[in-house]
């Protein structure tokens, strides 16, 4: 997964600014970012704080991490069944 380069506390600011009156075309000529993705970030995370948003960024990459840790393990179990058929 690709990092973003705006910290939870940077895309807080710029979803507060757009609360405070400025436009998305001003916000997007500020920080560098796409309207889309301006839009992306306020759909998915609407009236968080930076803790809560920094919160919701460290859940998600440990989520990422133990789906791949349950991938590894899913795949030496299937290949332990077939060596124990095998021998049998």
């Amino acid at each position: 997964m690709r990092k973003s380069k705006f910290s939870p506390q940077q895309i807080a600011k710029i979803l507060k600014d757009f609360d405070h009156g400025k436009s998305v075309d001003q916000i997007s000529r500020e920080h560098g970012v796409s309207s889309a993705t301006f839009y992306k970030w306020r759909s998915k995370y609407a009236g968080m704080n930076s803790k809560e948003l920094k919160r919701l960024k460290e859940l998600e990459q440990e989520n990422s991490r133990l789906k791949q840790m349950y991938a590894t393990l899913a795949l030496d179990h299937q290949m332990a069944k077939g060596i124990i058929k095998k021998k049998l």
